[in-house]
């Protein structure tokens, strides 16, 4: 077989090893009833009708661009120019991976240094990895290193972080000999997070804008995390919104960990996306991934290398800072492309029409009987609150074709306090009528 090219001896040797003398014995645990149970699927048919019954499974999805949506929450709508998709799929670029021989793959190369010195200036700070998974590992490792940084075992979770971050971060520290104190849903935006620091906290966590919208000024909150010998770590779910607004790094931040899905890469009903990683230059050594530099060769050339790489995690993986073992080239390839074609008239340009379509759209669905707009501040997103569970009116609003939006029982399941709200988004690809349509809809939903 072409990826498991073991001889029969190989295998008799390796069973010897582990002291079994057939393969069935590595199933052992599973139950018997199991092992012989019958999955009952379809004969095989042409390549025709299997194209034809997927077709007919694809159909029952209703996608982002087949009616209004206003899903946000982490995952926004974007118009993705069809050159990036031209651009990536050219051979000295198409690539998932860093290179394990990175002197000659230089393009690649090129393209992360790019990459990362984009990343740097969005978020204003001094050095940016070349990518990490998402959004969310993005965030858990930020935490990770606050804690080597700071050689603090405890880290403070704001109420306001997309609570998928949060449960991703938790699910890790479950291995660590460390404590998350996560503050509870911050609905009224009354949370001081400041509050919280003690002698104990390497860092505060907090999301920028929030998950339910809101723009916040993080200065004091880095003042007091600085005073106390804290980091301040910023989670970003909307990479677009730094078109408008201070970077996290202008603000005090020490680690940014972001989403950069919106830019190049589109939904695909869940992926793949891109994290972004950015911290202050004193840190670089405790940053995770990998960072591509620049340099020349011995005639004077430019060239690009591997300048850092937390390489015990292939050698002497207790001793590594991270258990990335890889970034994601290609869709970091593909945010690096858009935004170059956008440039930075063109990036402040998408953002302001993005808060546009938005201050519209909050304008018009506060005149809804039965919908209060929550937000003081908003960029892209706005969090409504319903006078019934959220949860129901988006269901019944799907039936009628539109995407109304992400309910805080998805978040937040089983809160009573979250239940009756509902996190809507708008970007440029949001039209008059799309808003029209959900306004109607609330109307009658709510009625």
């Amino acid at each position: 077989m072409r990826y498991l090219p073991h001889t029969p001896a190989d295998r008799r040797a390796m069973m010897a090893a582990i002291g079994i003398s057939s393969i069935d014995e590595l199933f052992a645990d599973v139950p018997a009833a199991m092992q012989d149970a019958q999955i009952e699927l379809p004969g095989h048919q042409g390549e025709m009708a299997v194209e034809a019954h997927f077709s007919r499974l694809a159909a029952d999805n209703l996608s982002a661009a087949q009616a209004p949506c206003f899903l946000g929450g982490g995952a926004y709508r974007h118009h993705i120019p069809a050159a990036v998709d031209h651009l990536i799929q050219r051979s000295e670029f198409l690539t998932a991976y860093t290179p394990y021989q990175p002197e000659i793959s230089q393009g690649t190369l090129q393209a992360l240094f790019e990459f990362q010195t984009q990343v740097a200036l969005l978020t204003g700070m001094e050095v940016a990895n070349a990518s990490m998974y998402d959004g969310a590992t993005s965030c858990a490792e930020a935490l990770f290193m606050a804690l080597r940084v700071a050689k603090r075992p405890r880290v403070v979770v704001s109420g306001a972080l997309h609570p998928h971050y949060r449960e991703v971060a938790e699910t890790v520290f479950r291995f660590l000999d460390a404590e998350i104190v996560a503050l509870p849903a911050d609905v009224d935006g009354a949370e001081d997070a400041a509050a919280h620091i003690d002698a104990e906290t390497a860092c505060v966590v907090v999301q920028y804008p929030d998950v339910f919208g809101r723009i916040r000024d993080l200065t004091k909150l880095a003042e007091a995390c600085h005073a106390s010998g804290a980091l301040l770590v910023v989670a970003m779910n909307e990479v677009v919104a730094l078109g408008l607004l201070r970077s996290p790094g202008e603000m005090g931040a020490d680690i940014v960990a972001a989403e950069g899905r919106s830019l190049g890469n589109a939904l695909n009903f869940g992926g793949p996306t891109v994290g972004l990683f950015a911290t202050r230059d004193r840190y670089v050594r405790q940053m995770p991934g990998r960072l591509v530099g620049e340099t020349v060769d011995v005639e004077g050339r430019p060239g690009w290398v591997l300048t850092l790489a937390t390489r015990e995690q292939h050698i002497r993986r207790e001793k590594a800072t991270s258990n990335i073992c890889t970034n994601s080239g290609l869709c970091g390839l593909a945010f690096a492309i858009h935004l170059a074609l956008l440039g930075e008239t063109g990036f402040q340009r998408l953002a302001e029409i993005n808060h546009a379509i938005t201050a519209g759209l909050a304008d018009r669905l506060a005149g809804v009987a039965g919908v209060e707009v929550l937000n003081d501040s908003f960029f892209n997103e706005l969090t409504l609150r319903l006078g019934r569970p959220a949860g129901d009116v988006v269901d019944e609003l799907a039936e009628d074709g539109i995407l109304a939006g992400v309910p805080g029982s998805r978040l937040w399941p089983g809160q009573q306090a979250t239940e009756d709200l509902l996190i809507v988004a708008a970007t440029e690809l949001t039209t008059e009528a799309d808003c029209a349509a959900l306004a109607t809809a609330l109307g009658e939903a709510l009625r």
